[in-house]
């Protein structure tokens, strides 16, 4: 029998803070994430992960 790895990077729906505007992005970016409305940084890459500063609506898997 052969085990099948998943991935262990998801996709995240956000809500932007200031513009409540819903947004889809990825929990390990290469860069700063930000609204694609008004602009507000939505996430920053902290060490190969993401740190999250919108509210996370749900996770895509």
């Amino acid at each position: 029998m052969r085990t099948i790895l998943q991935p262990k990077s998801k996709f995240l729906k956000v809500i932007c803070s200031k513009c409540k505007n819903e947004q889809i992005i990825f929990n390990k970016p290469a860069m700063k994430v930000f609204c694609l409305v008004c602009g507000a940084e939505l996430a920053e890459n902290f060490g190969g992960k993401a740190k999250i500063k919108a509210k996370v609506l749900k996770t895509f898997e």
